[in-house]
Parts: structure tokens; C-alpha cells; sequence
């Protein structure tokens, strides 16, 4: 089984290359364009995966050791994700799998996401609970199967990530800004402000509401004293951070005593914030809990995961016609 998986959800081109259920490469290249203006640009991102994508597959082909000749599968993000940058992916992953004449292999991104954890050796055991977050999606998962997952709880409107990086904006933090949020919570006091948290029903989130809330605590705040922010971001950001993690620990916290499980896992680009990692990690030796957070490098959009989740397909005989097309709101 070698497997090739291509993902390009949004601004990080990535290819992986998967034999025998071992990831033996994964290459990324990001999209530093996006910075000057704040946020990703879809088109962009997608001129730029045309760029990045030949170079990113051969190189892992090459980091692996694989002649193109000896591949079993192609596989690739559909969706979700932005229209122009999955269209680059599924093209030439089509077109690949047509010319040497492998199957296709769709894979969802969130899945995926989740699928992650079956990279490393320490794995959770099914029926495990995951928490994904990221700058597009909030959601807490039930996972029976790796092809089995039931979205029990999901934000009605912006996703955490996007939580993060609006509050560093308002902050005058360059983007991405929710590293950055990390990184001065570092030094600060999370208890210093109080910001209000959203009551949304069932294992459901928001986070409009906290963002608005911190947009007037600013501005009433500046008023006062212009130089408000700057002498007090430490602390700002780290009220910010620990408001934000307790209303998602909240949600995870429940869904765990609804269902009875204890195996809780975490995934996608918020996973990596320190914050969160750190209060998992605490909530779950009170709770006794089995806690998986994966590595750095398959927090963040990456190809590894996709092999992994296409590595489950493959097993199964789960392949895709030469007929398909992205699909940027594609639910799990």
C-alpha cells in the first residue's frame, strides 16, 4: 500500500507520501503572501498551490524514497475548504491517478483532522471523543470507527481560530495573530479581565458574541487610555486565551459525562496553542481521562493526515471516480 496524498484546503500546499500504513514523508510549503493583508486571499492561494504543488510532490516522493511507477493510490482533500485552492489539489490529483492509472482517494479535511492521531504510536481506543479546532471549524466528534464519526456539537457561527485571530487584529497584531495570542498569554495574568461567555444549547458553540464583547472592552478601554493595549497586552491576551479554551473545555467537559467516555483526543491548527494543551491536560488528570494531542507538525494543515485517513479507505476498497469535483462545504 503506497499511498500519495495531496492537501490543499487552503494557503499550505502538502504532499505525503504513506507505505504500508507509515508516513515516510510530509512536505509543506506555506503561503507567506497572505501576511500584508490579513488574512488569506483565495485567489491568491490558489495561484499559489499551482506554484507550489509539482515541487511539493516530487520532493516527497524523493524524501520517501518512491518511484512515481510503484504507487497504489492517490489521494486528496475535497473539501472543506476554499474553492480555487481545492481545485488545484483534485485536478492534479486526478490527473496523476489517470496517468499511472491508480485509483483516487477523497478524503474530508476534518476527518482527517482527527485521523491524525493514527500517525503516532500512542492512539486512542475507539469509542473516542475529539475536539477540532480550527480557524474555519469548531466541533467535538464522536468517533466509533475511523470511517464512523458523528458530529455530536459545532459552532453556529465563527469557528475558535478565527476567534483568535480577529482578537489579535483588534489588538494590532500581524496575521496570523493567534500564535501571537499564545505567545504574549505566556506573560500575562488570564484572570486579569473577564469576558463573557456564550450559553449556546446542547454541545453547541459560539464565539460572535466574545468577539464583540472584546471589540468594546477595547474600545472603552483605549478611550480612557490611548496606550491601553500596549501596556497591558500580556495580560490581555492571556484573559482572551483562558476565556476562550474554558468555553471549549466546557462543552468537551459535558459531551464526556453525557456519553461516558474517556478516551479525548484534540485536533487541527488550535490544538497547537499552548493554552489549550496545557488545560486539556489538567482538565483530564481531574477527570481521569485519556488525553491525545498530536504532534506540532500534524496540528496544522498537512498531507500525513490525509494518507492516514485514505490509508483507512484504502483498506475498505473506498475509492473515487474520475467524475469528482471539490466540494469546499463538505460535512463530515
Amino acid at each position: 500500500m503506497n499511498i500519495l496524498a495531496i492537501e490543499s484546503s487552503c494557503d499550505e500546499t502538502s504532499a505525503a507520501v504513506l507505505v504500508n500504513g507509515h508516513i515516510l514523508s510530509n512536505v509543506i510549503a506555506t503561503q507567506l503572501i497572505h501576511e500584508q493583508f490579513g488574512g488569506v486571499v483565495p485567489e491568491l492561494a490558489s495561484r499559489a498551490h499551482q506554484q507550489h504543488i509539482l515541487p511539493v510532490v516530487e520532493r516527497a516522493l524523493a524524501d520517501a524514497n518512491l518511484p512515481k511507477s510503484e504507487l497504489s493510490a492517490i489521494a486528496f482533500t475535497r473539501g472543506p475548504g476554499l474553492l480555487g485552492s481545492l481545485l488545484v489539489g483534485t485536478s492534479f490529483a486526478k490527473a496523476l491517478a489517470l496517468g499511472l492509472n491508480v485509483p483516487l482517494i477523497e478524503v474530508n479535511h476534518m476527518q482527517a483532522h482527527v485521523l491524525a492521531h493514527f500517525i503516532e504510536t500512542r492512539q486512542p481506543t475507539f469509542p473516542f471523543l475529539c475536539l477540532t479546532v480550527s480557524g474555519g471549524h469548531t466541533q467535538i466528534v464522536r468517533i466509533d470507527t475511523p470511517l464512523d464519526m458523528t458530529v455530536m456539537g459545532q459552532t453556529l457561527d465563527d469557528a475558535v481560530g478565527e476567534a483568535f485571530d480577529k482578537s489579535a487584529k483588534l489588538l494590532g497584531l500581524p496575521y496570523p495573530g493567534g500564535p501571537l495570542i499564545d505567545k504574549y498569554a505566556k506573560e500575562g495574568n488570564p484572570l486579569a479581565y473577564k469576558f463573557p461567555m456564550s450559553e449556546m444549547p446542547n454541545l453547541d458553540f459560539s464565539f460572535s458574541g466574545i468577539k464583540t464583547a472584546i471589540m468594546y472592552f477595547l474600545r472603552d478601554n483605549m478611550r480612557v487610555n490611548p496606550e491601553f493595549i500596549n501596556e497591558h497586552l500580556a495580560d490581555i491576551c492571556a484573559s482572551i486565551q483562558h476565556t476562550l479554551v474554558q468555553m471549549l473545555l466546557a462543552k468537551l467537559k459535558r459531551a464526556a459525562r453525557e456519553t461516558g467516555i474517556t478516551e479525548i483526543a484534540v485536533a487541527g491548527g488550535v490544538s497547537a496553542n499552548s493554552g489549550l494543551r496545557t488545560a486539556l491536560t489538567k482538565l483530564g488528570e481531574e477527570q481521569g481521562w485519556n488525553i491525545y494531542i498530536p504532534q506540532f507538525e500534524y496540528c496544522t494543515d498537512n498531507a500525513a493526515m490525509i494518507a492516514m485517513a485514505a490509508k483507512f479507505k484504502y483498506e475498505q476498497g473506498d475509492f473515487t471516480p474520475q467524475t469528482v469535483s471539490p466540494l469546499p462545504r463538505m460535512s463530515m
